[in-house]
């Protein structure tokens, strides 16, 4: 006789068939390890923790130092700010944290007219680029490594979009009927290049461009890797960068972690806690590239506030 639930489905009795031919009889850390359960420790938790007074988006004191070197400083002349450089960080990170309206801000942050008129100023003078590209910088240097990455993975996501409108397009492969966000990641997943187009646009059209575009800002890249979607001389020849074409195995069956592919899958993985990523709510392009580059510089700002 059995001794699973009858209630169990198949799928249900096969894992826990597997769960008891990996459990351990007493060391139960080992177990969880076995499975690939992360493990929190107090030194884990007081590393991540972030002490706030109000929203968890908030910046603290440290990651208010580390992002407002590159804030635009106040104006000699003319009427003087009524609100903080800070507090309009916090209601643009609200805002993309929570995935709400603008006009839904709470009250306590600055009117969502003001926060929305700095989000479309950085927007358009391309600030959230320029502050990631800083802080992709300086976090490569803060582990020893060179500022400008040699190599990097290059990959894309297809979202749906809503009823905002703007340039949309259907992904066939994915069955998706919104925008796609290529993304070039350096080989610790860190945001080099992100650019969103409608996803009707294929991989090997879109992967030379971004190449091209990476060129002006991260010019020491010399090999991209990228799965078979890339192959061919459209990417290959968009520039000097060499392109390694990363193949599964040919006898895989079923879901496997690629080598090098798996570090840019991570990082849309950690852009996606952003709710105003969730979809592709913008109207404009270029809306849709500031959010993505803010939700990288939030990523970078908080891993430099926590090493320091």
């Amino acid at each position: 006789m059995s001794k699973f639930s009858p209630h169990l489905g198949s799928c249900q009795r096969q894992f826990s068939k597997k769960v008891e031919s990996l459990a351990p009889t007493r060391d139960s850390k080992g177990f969880l390890d076995q499975l690939g359960f992360a493990m929190w420790t107090p030194t884990t938790r007081q590393k991540h923790s972030r002490t706030v007074t109000r929203y968890q988006t908030d910046l603290t004191d440290t990651e208010w130092r580390v992002i407002a070197p590159h804030l635009p400083k106040p104006c000699a002349t003319g009427r003087p700010r009524e609100w903080p450089m800070r507090e309009i960080v916090n209601g643009i990170f609200y805002v993309m944290r929570a995935g709400c309206p603008w006009r839904l801000v709470p009250s306590d942050l600055p009117p969502w007219g003001t926060i929305y008129r700095w989000f479309a100023a950085w927007r358009d003078d391309g600030r959230f680029e320029r502050i990631n590209h800083a802080l992709v910088m300086a976090d490569r240097e803060r582990v020893g490594r060179d500022a400008s990455p040699s190599a990097a993975i290059i990959d894309s996501q297809s979202v749906k979009t809503t009823e905002a409108g703007g340039p949309r397009g259907y992904d066939a492969g994915k069955k998706v009927n919104g925008r796609k966000r290529h993304a070039l990641v350096d080989t610790d997943g860190r945001g080099l290049v992100i650019e969103p187009h409608p996803a009707s646009v294929q991989d090997r059209d879109g992967g030379g461009p971004l190449l091209s575009l990476s060129r002006r800002s991260f010019p020491f890249i010399e090999r991209v890797f990228a799965d078979a979607g890339y192959a061919g001389e459209r990417v290959a020849g968009a520039t000097s960068v060499a392109l390694e074409i990363v193949r599964k195995a040919p006898d895989q069956i079923g879901f496997a972690v690629q080598p090098r592919r798996w570090v840019v899958e991570r990082f849309f993985a950690w852009i996606g806690r952003n709710r105003r990523l969730a979809k592709d709510f913008e109207a404009t392009i270029a809306s849709a590239r500031a959010f993505l580059y803010a939700a990288s510089v939030m990523l970078l700002v908080r891993r430099l506030a926590g090493s320091a």
